[in-house]
Formats: C-alpha cells, sequence, structure tokens
C-alpha cells in the first residue's frame, strides 16, 4: 500500500522547550493540525538558512523570563526570519519592558501574551493573512493615507491612572529629554533621535500649555480625515519647540473622546513612527474604544499613579478591563510619582504593601518636585530649561537615556 505523504509543514514554534507552553501546542494543533513542527533556538538558526524554510508562511517564537539570557540568538532567528520573509509571532511569558520591547523592534509581526488568552493565536494568525491582501488596482482603490517615512518609531504612551497624578509633565519631559540627550555629548557616537510628542487627550490636553505652543484649527482637521492624511498633512499639523521636539497638541476646542477611532490612531501613530525614532503619547485619563489601538502599537505602556488609594483601585479596574478583553497587560509599565523619599522608611514600606495588594511591579519612582514643576509648567518649560538640578528632572532624564541606549542598540543588532 502507498503510505501517504505527510503534510506539507506551514508553520513551526520556535522555543527552548515547547513543553512549558502546553496552551500554545494546543492552539497549533487546533489552528493548523499536523502542518507544523517545533524547533529548537539553536535548530531555528540552522533550518531558516535552508531551502526548505522559504515554504514557512510564519514562526511562533515562545519565550519567557529564562530565556532572555538567549536574547541575542532570538534577536538573530527574528532577523534572518524576516530576511526570507517568514512571518513571526511573538509569544512572551514574563519577559521584561526591556528585552520585550528589543525583539519587537526587530520586526516582529505580531505579539501574543502567554498564557494564550481564548482565540488570541487564531486572531494573530488572521491578521497575518490580512496583511498578504493584494492592492486594489488604482482604479478601484479607495485615497488612504501614506506615511511617508522609513523609520520604525517606538511607541511610548503615558497614561494617567488618576487625574492630577502627572502623566501630561512625565510625557512632556521624557519626549524632550530623548530628543536632547546626547546634545553637547562630544563622546556621542549617534545624533540625539528625532522624538515625537502627541497628545491625545482631546479635551484636557496640556502639552500646549506645558510648552507655550498655540493651539490650530489644523489639528481638527487632521483628526476628523485622517483617511486622506499624508506625510506633509501630518507634518503641518505638527509644531515645533525649539526645533528638538515636535508636538502635535490637543486641538483649540474640547472635543469628544469618540471622535476618533482605532482606525484613525492606527493611521495616526503609524504615520508618526515612520518619520519618526520615538512616538511619546500623552493620553486622557478615560479608557476609551481607540485605547486598545494604542496598548498594541506601544512597546511599553507607561501607568502613571499615586501612593493613594484612588490609584490603587484604578489599577485593578484597568487590569482587570484588560485581562477580559485579552489585551498585553504586560506591556504596563507602572510609574509612582511623588514618591516617598529614600530616608523615608515608612513611606518605602508602603510602596512594598501598594505592589504586593496589587501584585503589580513598580518599576519607577519618581520624587515630589515641588513649586519647581509647577512653575515649569505655567511657564511652558521643560524641567532641563528651567529647574535642571531638580530630582525628578535627573530621574527622568535617567529614564530618557536608558531608552535611547536600547533603541540604538537595537538597530545595531538589525
Amino acid at each position: 500500500m502507498m503510505t501517504p505523504e505527510p503534510a506539507p509543514i506551514q508553520a513551526c514554534t520556535v522555543s527552548r522547550d515547547v513543553a512549558n507552553f502546553d496552551l500554545l501546542i494546543e492552539d497549533m494543533e487546533t489552528e493548523l493540525g499536523e502542518s507544523w513542527g517545533d524547533l529548537s533556538f539553536d535548530e531555528a538558526v540552522i533550518f531558516l538558512g535552508q531551502p526548505d524554510a522559504e515554504n514557512l508562511e510564519f514562526i511562533a517564537i515562545a519565550v519567557d523570563g529564562d530565556d532572555e539570557e538567549e536574547l541575542a540568538k532570538i534577536s538573530g532567528i527574528i532577523t534572518t526570519a524576516k530576511e526570507n520573509g517568514i512571518r513571526v509571532i511573538l509569544i512572551a511569558e514574563e519577559v521584561s519592558p526591556i528585552a520585550l520591547h528589543q525583539l519587537l523592534r526587530l520586526g516582529a509581526d505580531d505579539f501574543v501574551p502567554y498564557p494564550l488568552p481564548e482565540g488570541a493565536l487564531h486572531d494573530a494568525i488572521e491578521r497575518l493573512g490580512e496583511s498578504d491582501i493584494p492592492d486594489l488596482p488604482p482604479q478601484a482603490a479607495t485615497p488612504a493615507y501614506q506615511s511617508g517615512g522609513s523609520r520604525n518609531g517606538v511607541v511610548l504612551p503615558v497614561h494617567g491612572l488618576s487625574g492630577g497624578v502627572g502623566a501630561t509633565t512625565f510625557a512632556v519631559n521624557l519626549a524632550w529629554e530623548m530628543a536632547t540627550v546626547h546634545d553637547g555629548d562630544k563622546k556621542a557616537t549617534h545624533p540625539s533621535p528625532r522624538v515625537c510628542l502627541l497628545d491625545l487627550d482631546l479635551q484636557y490636553g496640556a502639552t500646549a500649555t506645558y510648552l507655550d505652543l498655540p493651539r490650530r484649527e489644523v489639528i481638527y482637521e487632521l483628526l476628523s480625515d485622517t483617511e486622506h492624511m499624508d506625510a506633509d498633512s501630518f507634518r503641518q499639523a505638527l509644531l515645533s519647540y525649539n526645533e528638538k521636539l515636535n508636538v502635535m497638541t490637543a486641538p483649540a476646542d474640547m472635543l469628544p473622546l469618540d471622535l476618533i477611532t482605532g482606525e484613525d490612531v492606527d493611521r495616526l501613530i503609524e504615520t508618526a513612527r515612520a518619520q519618526f525614532d520615538f512616538v511619546v503619547i500623552d493620553m486622557p485619563s478615560t479608557v476609551v474604544s481607540w485605547t486598545e489601538t494604542v496598548l498594541n502599537k506601544a512597546q511599553i505602556y507607561f501607568a502613571m499613579l499615586e501612593l493613594d488609594m484612588r490609584s490603587a483601585q484604578n489599577v485593578l479596574r484597568l487590569v482587570r478591563a484588560l485581562k477580559a478583553e485579552g489585551l498585553p497587560v504586560e506591556k504596563l509599565r507602572y510609574v509612582l510619582n511623588r514618591a516617598p523619599k529614600f530616608t523615608d522608611l515608612n513611606g518605602k514600606a508602603r510602596v512594598k504593601r501598594l505592589a504586593e495588594s496589587l501584585d503589580i511591579s513598580i518599576e519607577l519612582l519618581l520624587s515630589e518636585g515641588g513649586k519647581a514643576i509647577t512653575q515649569a509648567n505655567d511657564h511652558g518649560l521643560p524641567l532641563a530649561l528651567s529647574a535642571a538640578k531638580s530630582p525628578l528632572r535627573k530621574e527622568i532624564q535617567k529614564l530618557a537615556g536608558s531608552l535611547v541606549a536600547l533603541g540604538e542598540a537595537a538597530e545595531a543588532v538589525a
């Protein structure tokens, strides 16, 4: 009797040990039957260089916290796959934001957290397929925006979990510090990155106030018709602050947050990413329909809170809402503003109890800036230009330097 030929391999999982990802095995069998294989990291390095790899539609790279020592090897696998036209789905469990950021910067086509939410792998595979839809012929194509650039910027939203926690101050000063990180440094091997600050708080956005910039009607015109937006119209909506930082302020008038949709925000972010190295987004404290879009686009999503009950309750609400929708909660990086001083042992104990009770990791502690912060914001100046020796400014400057260095390292690997 003739033995049937084995089904062609359409995809492969790549991991240290796929047995650590039993849910992934189940989902791959559900989606592909027997048409998938499994590779270790070392096997993937070899296989992706062989002719047989050309038949792969995608690889699903599964990593956890123990794999961060193999980051260089995993980065090489992603790069090789992309060079060979193979799609990459990144599946991560308890991976640090820095490692996750680096892997996403290398060009992973989609990201799914582990344990896998119901249907998450199916949706990711479908999204890969949608990008293969051929373009319509010119006479039938709908006019669409053009990103108009070759960069692949890092998206860093800032979301205040309560009113007055300092999210806009943090966003404005983080953007400024990154835009000037190498200025005056004769030993720097790279120029300061191109940075764009987007104010998406359409009702109470204050970046214009904090940088003393005018609010213009062109912002409303851009947001109300992103489908016809191109690189030129996007740049015309930006204002330059001291010829270093490009800013899209909030509109002149208070607008409903549902004026824009997820598709609008997607176009806006992609256009900004194509032209800038870093895109900092000042988010409204309200969770809206397009918050999901921003979260999925982000490499790191800064969540600002204070040491009080309202922030603690809002963290619980936010995490519960994101998990219910199967969204990547692990992208959240919690920032505690007005943190207790180093010598305040009682305050430090409260911070520890807060983190433990919420089951989160508070990775950034920012100092109380005092009157210098209010004065800087009222005068429309970044802290670097008004209170350069402020402890808060130095902490944001250090964070900006580490983010820029990480981006430069990722580029070097790529």
